[in-house]
């Protein structure tokens, strides 16, 4: 693989092979006291990074209702308002309040949804959402089957033109496989997750691979040192327990001592080490998209610079994997 990444989508259209996730740009929100954004966010300085990820040629957006209680949606979708041939994705299952900025709690009935998707198409400024996720992760397939019904029929209704599931569990992805209009699963993947599992079932299956948190939440940006404190109102300040690159509000020690391990290895032909991690992913599979966060135009164009530099070379990405000790 050579040259700047570019991925083909169901939709017809063949992008760059990197999307912009607009989680960090919702703003704060909670569930009860409990962080679930990433603090304070400058909406003008959102809109124009949004503008500038245009520019360098960015046209997948990946948000989701619950992002800054809805607030992520509205963002995005005043950015992208008369822009076309943009791919936007987002994701439904959880409930939340829009003026107190909290999650309620999650909510797969099929009403709900149907509900939901007209409230984010609203937000969007949309007649159509191009991927349609759901967002809670650990329901049983039985359970899950009535959301994949309701998403065929949106389909069916024209407000969506595809679906998919953001799990990290592949054994939940593959229960929906030979559905026509499932085509993507978004799970956590980077340097230190992977995500073996999931990026084969998808390979094999003509499904786009998501990659959420592809550079570990801006861990693998190198640019926060040890000590450093995260604000209480962001996510990563919390003692979240699936946080693994951050503990008890600060960076982890164990992820600190891989990062600098590889960092030579990310950072070779000048890259900076974000751009390395979203090489590696690149060079692993050809299906994976990540989709890095940011929240200003600075990140976006740093995030974007990284389809110049291209994957990393094959034997970088099989250098890294043998220090973090990655299994094949």
């Amino acid at each position: 693989m050579t040259g700047r990444p570019e991925i083909a989508l169901f939709t017809g259209q063949t992008v760059p092979r990197l999307g912009f996730g607009c989680w960090a740009i919702g703003g704060p929100y909670w569930m009860d006291a409990m962080p679930r954004g990433w603090g304070e966010v400058d909406d003008a300085e959102s809109v124009r990074a949004i503008h500038r990820a245009l520019e360098l040629g960015i046209r997948f957006f990946d948000t989701a209702d619950v992002y800054g209680a809805g607030h992520s949606e509205r963002v995005l979708g005043g950015a992208l308002k008369g822009r076309d041939g943009v791919f936007i994705a987002t994701k439904v299952g959880n409930s939340f309040d829009e003026a107190r900025k909290q999650v309620i709690g999650s909510n797969a009935d099929p009403g709900y949804i149907r509900t939901a998707c007209d409230a984010s198409l609203r937000r969007l400024g949309r007649d159509v959402i191009d991927l349609y996720q759901l967002h809670i992760g650990v329901l049983t397939l039985d359970e899950a089957e009535p959301v994949r019904q309701v998403f065929e029929d949106l389909v069916a209704e024209g407000k969506i033109r595809g679906y998919g599931w953001s799990t990290d569990d592949p054994a939940r992805s593959a229960g929906w496989l030979g559905h026509p209009n499932f085509r993507a699963i978004q799970h956590d993947m980077n340097i230190m997750n992977p995500a073996v599992e999931s990026v084969r079932l998808a390979e094999a299956n003509g499904l786009i691979s998501i990659n959420r948190s592809p550079l570990a939440m801006g861990f693998l940006s190198g640019k926060f040192k040890p000590g450093h404190a995260f604000d209480p109102a962001d996510i990563r300040g919390s003692s979240t327990p699936w946080l693994k690159p951050f503990k008890n509000g600060r960076l982890n020690p164990e992820y600190v001592a891989k990062l600098e391990a590889v960092h030579a290895l990310l950072t070779a032909g000048g890259r900076t080490a974000a751009q390395g991690a979203l090489g590696w992913i690149w060079t692993t599979s050809e299906a994976s998209l990540p989709i890095p966060g940011f929240r200003t135009v600075e990140q976006a164009e740093e995030n974007a610079g990284a389809l110049d530099f291209g994957p990393l070379p094959a034997d970088t990405v099989a250098e890294i994997n043998l220090v973090l000790q990655h299994q094949e």
